[in-house]
């Protein structure tokens, strides 16, 4: 049974906010021009998600001293993965010793918290040196055990709640600014504009309705809502933890697929490709041949394709192809070695009609 605890005030006696996440700033990947704006919804609302079934590994930097954190302070970390996992979600997540195997390497800088949201973590973060995520408080404090759940959301591919367009919020931007550019925060207008005022594309939401309780949301002090008007002399405290609406989330981007039949893909055989936007398509490769092979989607379709080689039952990734908001079809070439086993995932952004497209290996 998950521990329920007391959710912390938003302010101090000051009025002023807590601590809250910042994220990174990222540009938005480019489209072709003209593009359909359904299409260009699909795309958004999806972009940033792993295929399902990824194995998610993160590892806890010994360097520098600044980036250290206790055993305490891991081990929150290590249960707010669990507990997202414990949803019986299709993701998995391994620690692992040497940042060169992980796609979230986690510091402990104090100051801010903050992640990259889902594969912005691979796309913008160059270098197996630098952090994807950060704590920077107490994570064994009511507070901070939200913030380890609130971190782990944004690198599954979630974007702030407060930030839905479709939450109504006007906010009192001069009062915003003045708490936000102060202590504890200390940011500047852009950062404040990038966290709070600005409104995520109602692409990226799928017109969800605004879930105040939602994980993704920050607390906020009385006096920087306008609207809706129950918040203009109150403060807006999210209850702790997951609420429905993140696990409902999480679930359908992410269901358990373990017991699914995996199709094989053979060689010059074609297969149909039958899904909806934001499904999931799953092959295994039996190669009887070692040598170079392609795997290419056809048709209308916009897709995500990755291809992973298992590794004692870990399945471990070689490449992957992003053919969103193009002409082109995503394609991947990769040398395969007789008597392993590898899987091909794909994800649909997007297509003309459910059932036009296909996918082959030669």
């Amino acid at each position: 049974m998950k521990k329920q605890y007391k959710a912390e005030k938003a302010s101090n006696d000051k009025g002023q906010a807590v601590v809250q996440c910042g994220l990174p700033g990222v540009p938005d990947r480019p489209l072709d021009n003209h593009i359909d704006p359904g299409r260009e919804f699909l795309i958004r609302y999806i972009e940033k998600k792993w295929v399902n079934n990824t194995v998610l590994h993160y590892y806890f930097f010994n360097a520098p001293v600044s980036w250290q954190a206790g055993d305490d302070q891991k081990q929150a970390v290590r249960d707010a993965f669990k507990e997202w996992k414990q949803l019986g979600i299709g993701l998995q997540f391994v620690e692992v010793d040497t940042p060169e195997t992980a796609e979230i390497r986690i510091g402990f800088q104090s100051g801010g918290s903050w992640s990259y949201v889902g594969r912005d973590a691979i796309d913008f973060v160059g270098s197996i040196n630098e952090r994807t995520m950060n704590f920077g408080w107490d994570l064994t404090t009511s507070y901070g055990r939200d913030t380890a759940l609130h971190e782990i959301g944004h690198a599954l591919g979630f974007p702030h709640e407060h930030q839905n367009p479709n939450a109504g919020i006007i906010w009192d931007v001069d009062e915003v600014n003045r708490v936000f550019s102060g202590p504890p925060n200390n940011w500047d207008e852009d950062m404040i504009y990038h966290n709070i005022l600005r409104k995520v594309s109602s692409a990226e939401v799928d017109g969800s309705s605004w879930d105040k309780n939602s994980i993704m949301h920050y607390q906020f002090s009385a006096g920087l809502i306008k609207s809706p008007p129950a918040y203009q002399n109150k403060a807006l405290i999210p209850q702790p933890g997951l609420s429905a609406v993140d696990k409902a989330e999480v679930k359908k981007f992410y269901p358990d697929s373990s017991q699914k039949q995996l199709t094989e893909l053979k060689p010059f055989l074609s297969k149909i490709v039958k899904l909806s936007a934001g499904q999931q398509i799953d092959f295994i490769i039996k190669p009887t041949i070692s040598r170079k092979y392609t795997m290419q989607s056809f048709g209308s379709m916009d897709t995500v394709m990755v291809l992973f080689e298992d590794d004692n039952g870990n399945p471990v990734y070689l490449e992957g192809d992003d053919d969103s908001g193009t002409n082109a079809n995503s394609k991947i070439e990769y040398r395969l070695i007789n008597g392993r086993s590898y899987y091909l995932r794909m994800r649909l952004y997007y297509s003309t009609g459910v059932g036009q497209g296909g996918i082959m290996l030669w």
